[in-house]
């Protein structure tokens, strides 16, 4: 008996203290003009990163809610943040660039490595042609913001890529929803919807606005 009593301790110990690490979205909000909006942090090195990025889109443009991107470049991943800081150089062009390029990674993920990365990188800029400076980032502000992102997500309590969160505007009793199934995301955005008080689709559709790093 003491030893069965022991064990549900310990289990109990064990999801109280999952739960204090719980990643915490309470302080993300949607951007301006929107009710709800799909915030994800992603590793563009991250298998399954690459796997929920179109369906995060075809899900965004669905419902037409804006989505937000955050990098989230993991320590074990040896080119992710290098990725990241040229994604942060293309949005500078269009969000659009910087959107496809991102998409283009994912695409040809399994072919990356650090010491071809730049080729990649540089035929996705002659395809769509965009200059592609020698140094893109000579001051390295490209580079603190995406610093910033991983900073944020770890002041939330981060773990794992994609961390993907449906952010509510208002005081509902659930203002963000962590998306663990990703077969539930649909619903989850009409729900929030719901909750949110949206009347109709957002204006900005499913762009994501212009990146703030905190």
């Amino acid at each position: 008996m003491e030893r069965t009593r022991n064990i549900f301790v310990f289990i109990a110990l064990m999801a109280l203290s999952a739960a204090a690490f719980a990643a915490d979205a309470s302080n993300l909000k949607p951007p301006p003009g929107a009710n709800v909006a799909i915030v994800v942090f992603e590793d563009l090195q991250c298998p399954d990163c690459a796997r929920a990025y179109p369906v995060v889109w075809e899900a965004a443009k669905a419902h037409k809610v804006p989505v937000v991107l955050h990098d989230f470049p993991l320590p074990m991943h040896n080119w992710s943040f290098d990725a990241a800081v040229f994604a942060r150089y293309f949005d500078t062009k269009s969000q659009k660039v910087g959107d496809d390029f991102r998409g283009y990674i994912y695409q040809n993920q399994p072919s990356i490595t650090p010491d071809n990365l730049r080729q990649w990188v540089q035929k996705f800029a002659d395809d769509n042609n965009v200059p592609l400076p020698f140094a893109i980032d000579p001051e390295g502000k490209l580079k603190e913001k995406v610093q910033a992102d991983f900073n944020l997500g770890q002041r939330m309590g981060l773990e794992h890529t994609p961390t993907i969160f449906v952010i509510g505007k208002g005081s509902t009793a659930t203002p963000f929803v962590e998306v663990v199934d990703r077969d539930q995301l649909s619903q989850i955005i009409e729900d929030m919807q719901k909750k949110a008080g949206s009347s109709g689709p957002a204006k900005n559709g499913a762009r994501k606005p212009h990146r703030k790093s905190s």
